[in-house]
């Protein structure tokens, strides 16, 4: 049998009762980062005074997934082997996906337990009244793939939530101050550990809370959705049927374009 169990994402006390149970039943660990497992289990020994049997720890993350998933001998699988991410749900924004994929091919039973998550935890702690969201997870860390993503979650017209580190929260402040100022954004930095701070205000805002505080520690950030336009968009024919002066108009279809006030006045009132 293979769990998935998700492991606190801040508070150590957020680990479930059923999954302490179910971890003294493992021999067989799948870890992100083994490292830190180990540091999470001996603490989990200390604070609740019980032993785990795990027999073998092995590394599983990202960037080895397959070519471990191919190397296991499928007679390991008639022992409790779980797998557990360094923070989190296992398949969101963490390993685990390919291991589930894995069981469903070679029809292994599997379970994932529900526990902590940064994700529904920046939602409900956000305030937004959508029903539905939008996750994006981290954006590329930059080039066209950025500017790309970055343009899909801010005209997204549902609540998007990513997440975003320490060593780029400031720099998605910034872009979002620039491109969306007036748009809402919420955001919480460390999540349930002890300096957890919140930030829930103007896009615009946010460079400067960032800059009056310690930004150490990773982000969930949830954004307000683009308004959906109603009606026929408005076109450059639309502007220049309007009955205004030419230069208030060259700055309409300056907006609209892109273009300077000064190359739309001349391309279209200079003779």
């Amino acid at each position: 049998m293979v769990y998935l169990i998700p492991t606190p994402i801040g508070n150590i006390d957020d680990i479930s009762v059923r999954s302490l149970k179910l971890l003294t039943e493992i021999q067989i660990l799948l870890c992100e980062d083994t490292r830190v497992t180990k540091k999470l289990l001996n603490l989990l020994s200390l604070r609740h005074n019980i032993k785990f049997k795990v027999e073998k720890f092995i590394s599983f993350h990202s960037h080895n997934d397959e070519k471990v998933l191919s190397t296991l001998d499928i007679d390991m699988f008639s022992k409790n082997i779980a797998f557990m991410s360094d923070a989190g749900m296992p398949c969101v924004s963490d390993p685990g996906a390919s291991l589930v994929k894995f069981c469903q091919e070679k029809d292994i039973s599997y379970e994932v337990l529900p526990g902590a998550n940064a994700l529904l935890l920046a939602y409900a702690t956000s305030g937004f009244f959508q029903n539905k969201f939008y996750f994006y997870g981290f954006l590329p860390h930059k080039g066209k793939e950025r500017n790309e993503a970055l343009g899909e979650v801010i005209n997204s017209e549902i609540l998007t939530i990513l997440y975003e580190s320490p060593h780029r929260i400031e720099k998605l402040a910034q872009e979002l101050a620039e491109i969306c100022p007036h748009r809402r954004l919420f955001a919480i930095k460390e999540a349930t550990k002890k300096f957890e701070n919140k930030f829930f205000s103007l896009a615009k805002d946010f460079p400067d809370f960032l800059n009056l505080n310690n930004i150490k520690g990773e982000w969930a950030l949830v954004l307000e959705p683009k308004v959906a336009k109603l009606g026929k968009a408005i076109n450059e024919e639309d502007i220049k049927s309007l009955d205004l002066p030419p230069k208030q108009k060259a700055k309409l279809l300056a907006k609209l374009t892109g273009k300077s006030i000064k190359e739309c006045y001349e391309n279209n009132y200079q003779q």
